[in-house]
C-alpha cells in the first residue's frame, strides 16, 4: 500500500479556535470553512485537518477501552527553531523541548480546545 496522503478529522467546541491556533502556530492555511466545520491545509505536506464542531446534543464519547484522546503528531526538520519560534509567538509549550531515550527529540502543545499536537524531530542515539 502506498498512501498518497492524510485526513485528519477532529472535533472540537471551537473550529475557528483551532483554526487560529494551526495556523498561526503550525503553518497551516484554511482551504475551505463553513458554518460547522474548517478544513486546513498546508503547502509541503499531503494532509488535510477538518475541525468539525461538536454537537452539543450529542452526549460524550463513552468511556471504555481503546483510545481515550488523540495526539496530532508531525516530524519536522529542525525542533530547536521551532521551538524558539513557537515561544516567539507566545504559545504555551505542554511539555518542553525533551529528548527521549531512543533518540527522538519531541515537544508539546495544546490548542483552545485541548487538541495535543507533537513535534517531532529523529535523532539516533549515540554510537549509531
Amino acid at each position: 500500500m502506498k498512501i498518497l496522503g492524510a485526513e485528519i478529522t477532529l472535533t472540537v467546541t471551537d473550529p475557528t479556535e483551532s483554526s487560529r491556533f494551526f495556523c498561526t502556530h503550525l503553518g497551516f492555511r484554511e482551504s475551505m470553512a463553513g458554518a460547522e466545520f474548517v478544513c486546513l491545509e498546508r503547502d509541503d505536506a499531503d494532509v488535510t485537518i477538518v475541525l468539525a464542531r461538536r454537537d452539543p446534543e450529542m452526549p460524550p464519547p463513552v468511556a471504555g477501552p481503546g483510545p481515550t484522546g488523540v495526539l496530532v503528531s508531525f516530524d519536522v526538520a529542525d525542533l530547536a527553531a521551532e521551538q524558539h519560534r513557537l515561544l516567539d509567538e507566545g504559545a504555551a509549550l505542554a511539555a518542553p523541548l525533551h529528548r527521549e531515550p531512543a533518540g527522538r527529540w519531541l515537544l508539546r502543545l495544546t490548542d483552545p480546545n485541548r487538541v495535543e499536537v507533537q513535534l517531532t524531530q529523529w535523532a539516533p542515539p549515540a554510537g549509531l
